[in-house]
């Protein structure tokens, strides 16, 4: 099939570059001296996993349960949920994974941390759980430079059912971009990866003061990763301790997020949205609008870092050159609606080839993407993990 017989909207994904990126990451944990345990609400896809498990994986990143059960089933066996897991329907449903996988979930509440310790035990099952750690972002997790966290991780390792096997941390004020006058992209990048790295292995530390059992072992994972704070991680050894995982998601797709923020070029973004322009109107301006048939149900509502609209429209999507002054203003649920500013040569009919702003939630919306080889249609995919929010 042609892409230009593919009906829209649609997810596609260029070859290429899917694998570029999937090799560049396993190449920066490679030389860091770090695991690559990716993250896969991005592309919610077995395909897509098992290519990472064969360039070097270890092990699967899962926010949600059903996600862990979805790639549990496909053979996966050491799964990382980065979520602090609360209710005994969840904690049955895990308990029915252990079997045949290795299963890991966050805890960071004392609430949390019993009723976990209470199911488990009454099983007479022992898993592992990492201590969630707030270094900057302030969503979950305990602080890591306050000493009732380092106890709280003791008295998690002391509960019946519960084994304490690392730390773990999600650095999304990397997404906020310079926080001072004169910080470039990449130094706030660099200044966020520096920081969730040294914060980590700070907070090692003070497990290891406290008696943590892992921490004094010298077998503590150490869990750190978003795509932007990994465009420049460098790991180190501090008192003993080192960044022992990566858990980047975004990465294997790339969006205008990632482009704004000087993560990567124009030319990594793989994931585009196929479109159809299916309406067209003058406006008294002189400007144009266009209608494309992918509305906040395909590219979502989600706004970008520095972004004029929801999505960039290509001019060339070969060399994923950007259309000028085409900009995706408005989104109803099934029409996005675009502002062409001085007239456009598109016209119903034609087709049209988006880089959404958050490609993690594009992918949610759809049951399959496809392999694209420029015009080539290679082959369709399931998004094998879609609506697994449970």
């Amino acid at each position: 099939m042609l892409l230009s017989e593919l009906p829209t909207p649609a997810i596609v994904i260029e070859k290429s570059r899917l694998e570029a990126n999937l090799q560049t990451m396993q190449e920066l944990a490679n030389a860091q001296g770090v695991a690559l345990r990716p993250h896969t609400k991005t592309h919610k896809s077995v395909f897509i996993a098992s290519r990472q498990r064969d360039l070097g994986a270890k092990g699967l990143t899962v926010a949600k349960l059903g996600e862990a059960e979805t790639f549990a089933g496909a053979g996966f066996t050491d799964i990382r949920l980065a979520y602090a897991l609360y209710g005994t329907d969840k904690y049955a449903r895990l308990a029915g994974l252990l079997s045949s996988c290795r299963v890991s979930f966050c805890v960071d509440t004392s609430e949390g941390a019993s009723a976990a310790s209470a199911f488990f035990a009454a099983q007479g099952l022992t898993v592992d759980v990492m201590i969630e750690t707030d270094i900057g972002y302030h969503r979950c997790g305990v602080r890591w430079d306050r000493s009732e966290s380092a106890a709280f991780a003791l008295w998690v390792d002391s509960l019946p059912g519960l084994r304490v096997c690392g730390i773990l941390t999600h650095a999304g004020h990397s997404y906020y971009g310079p926080q001072s006058e004169g910080e470039s992209l990449a130094d706030s990048l660099r200044r966020v990866s520096n920081q969730e790295r040294d914060r980590m292995l700070e907070f090692a530390v003070s497990l290891r003061q406290a008696g943590v059992k892992a921490a004094v072992s010298g077998d503590l994972e150490i869990s750190v990763g978003s795509t932007p704070s990994i465009r420049y991680f460098t790991n180190r050894d501090h008192e003993g301790f080192k960044i022992t995982e990566i858990r980047p998601g975004n990465y294997v797709f790339h969006d205008m997020t990632q482009v704004n923020l000087g993560v990567r070029g124009m030319e990594s973004c793989a994931l585009t949205v196929h479109a159809t322009v299916f309406s067209k109107h003058k406006n008294e301006d002189g400007s144009e609008r266009l209608f494309i048939d992918s509305g906040k149900k395909v590219l979502t509502s989600d706004g970008a870092f520095r972004a004029e609209g929801y999505g960039q429209i290509l001019y060339d999507a070969g060399n994923m050159v950007p259309m000028p002054h085409a900009v995706i203003n408005a989104l109803s649920e099934e029409h996005g609606w675009v502002l062409v500013r001085g007239g456009s040569t598109l016209n119903v009919g034609d087709r049209v080839r988006v880089v959404p702003n958050h490609s993690c939630v594009v992918v949610n919306t759809q049951p399959h993407m496809f392999i694209v080889d420029g015009e080539d249609v290679i082959q369709s995919i399931p998004v094998d993990s879609q609506c697994k929010v449970v």
